[in-house]
């Protein structure tokens, strides 16, 4: 028993492991999930990258007038946006994603050289 869990620990410490966390530091202050595009604007300032993407949103039945069938329409499109900071040399590249003008995920990056 004692073997095979630390198997399961040296798989866990060696397996990759997504670097995301709920809060940014930049310059003096902290950004965190769910705080608003602009204030993590004015709190970090200019993203060094800046990306856009359409996320397609839920079909959503409907229903047709006197026939008793459902027309699905599926052209919601919810707009994702990802900034992505260099905070300085030995630091990670972060991205920072925003889905409804909100910020949604952190995500850690390579080490800037």
């Amino acid at each position: 028993m004692k073997t095979a869990m630390s198997l399961l620990l040296a798989a866990v410490c060696a397996a990759p492991a997504m670097a995301q966390t709920k809060s940014f530091r930049c310059n003096n202050d902290l950004v965190n999930l769910g705080d608003a595009k602009s204030s993590v604007q004015l709190k970090c300032g200019q993203p060094v990258l800046r990306d856009a993407f359409c996320k397609p949103g839920d079909a959503r039945p409907m229903p047709r007038a006197g026939s008793g069938t459902k027309v699905v329409i599926n052209n919601a499109c919810e707009t994702v946006d990802e900034w992505t900071y260099n905070p300085g040399y030995g630091q990670f590249m972060t991205t920072l994603r925003f889905e409804s003008g909100r910020l949604v995920a952190i995500t850690y990056g390579d080490r800037v050289n």
